[in-house]
């Protein structure tokens, strides 16, 4: 804030404790991104304004997708199984929660995603001389994102 004081006993909130769950099932991820929202702009001008320029006003709202990355498992083949629910111009939609946690793994925000269902699936890179952890990622299409301080 603008000149005012930070509450030393007040902190940010860290971000590398968190939850995901997908249809009531609790799933682990290493990274999840995109978490954004926007209202797109629609642009007017009146002919007989006498402005050069035009006025912008807030249009359409648009959510973009959003990254869940996580460590490959054996016979773990959950994204590869939903993303196969696809079928022409149908597919089943889910409700997914995103909760940040706090140190006692407390719910301190919740991000809501209404009507999701995946959109692309992303398989490790492999390399012989690589000594990193096998990694896939899904990225999610959804229709409304909502966000909570329980």
């Amino acid at each position: 804030m603008a000149g005012g004081t930070q509450d030393p006993s007040v902190w940010p909130l860290p971000k590398f404790q968190f939850s995901v769950n997908m249809n009531g099932q609790t799933v682990s991820f290493q990274e999840v991104t995109g978490l954004d929202i926007e209202a797109q702009i629609i642009e007017y001008r009146a002919g007989d304004s006498p402005a050069w320029s035009t006025v912008k006003m807030p249009g359409i709202r648009k959510f973009g997708n959003v990254t869940f990355k996580k460590g490959i498992f054996v016979h773990d083949n959950r994204f590869w199984t939903w993303f196969d629910t696809i079928k022409m111009n149908t597919v089943p939609r889910t409700p997914l929660t995103i909760s940040l946690l706090d140190q006692t793994g407390q719910a301190t925000m919740v991000w809501t995603l209404a009507n999701a269902w995946p959109t692309k699936i992303t398989g490790t890179d492999l390399k012989s001389d690589g000594n990193e952890v096998a990694v896939e990622s899904i990225e999610v299409a959804h229709e409304g994102l909502t966000i909570a301080n329980p």
